[in-house]
């Protein structure tokens, strides 16, 4: 079954562009467009699309915002933010809004797709201009972020570790022999321990200070 996609930005040559492209993909489908976040909310409860891809600079409600309220609507939506912003005053509110994935609009068509398929399975994706900010992010101090990680029990450890390989939640169950609800019981845990928004801080988090299985 094709990932259904809805696309959220004010330029309609870009929205047309990406239909375009998308089309062409057995696996993608575009069911819905919007050129601003406002009109995307309606049209997110109306179709509820597997994977939402989000303009940041839009009229009437910009993508932060827009994020947001899906993410409120519900929690599961999966969104992936695609504007011509590398700054950290743009990346960072975005990841933390809830964006499942953050890339540039000059990426490659393959690699968009790619991108898409890979946050639908549960996967974050950043593209590597703004991965330092994320970095910068996450660092506080060091000797506190240490004490959080050994506050993991060695199964959450065991999940993270799997986390910064890009694994999905299922990949991860199947991996570890344990079912999804539990996976995500354990992310639910680590996020609060480690203090942090998202799967995607917690990958680099656990990339940053090289943790390994014990």
């Amino acid at each position: 079954m094709a990932i259904r996609i809805m696309i959220v930005d004010d330029h309609h040559v870009v929205r047309r562009g990406l239909v375009y492209f998308l089309e062409t993909m057995e696996d993608l489908k575009v069911v819905a467009e919007a050129c601003d976040g406002m009109e995307a909310i309606e049209l997110f409860k109306k179709e509820r699309p597997d994977v939402v891809i989000m303009d940041l600079d839009m009229p009437k409600m910009d993508g932060m915002e827009c994020t947001k309220k899906l993410k409120e609507i519900d929690e599961e939506a999966i969104i992936l933010v695609l504007t011509s912003f590398t700054d950290q005053d743009h990346v960072i509110p975005a990841l933390e809004a809830g964006a499942s994935g953050y890339q540039l609009k000059d990426i490659e068509p393959e690699q968009l797709a790619e991108t898409i398929r890979a946050v639908f399975h549960g996967e974050s994706r950043l593209h590597e201009k703004v991965t330092k900010h994320v970095l910068t992010r996450v660092s506080t101090s060091f000797v506190s972020e240490q004490d959080r990680l050994q506050k993991l029990t060695g199964r959450e450890r065991d999940v993270l570790i799997e986390v910064t390989k890009g694994r999905s939640n299922k990949e991860i169950a199947k991996e570890l022999f344990i079912s999804e609800k539990t996976v995500k019981t354990h992310m639910s845990n680590i996020l609060a321990k480690l203090e942090l928004a998202d799967r995607t801080q917690a990958a680099v988090f656990a990339i940053k200070h090289k943790l390994r299985k014990r």
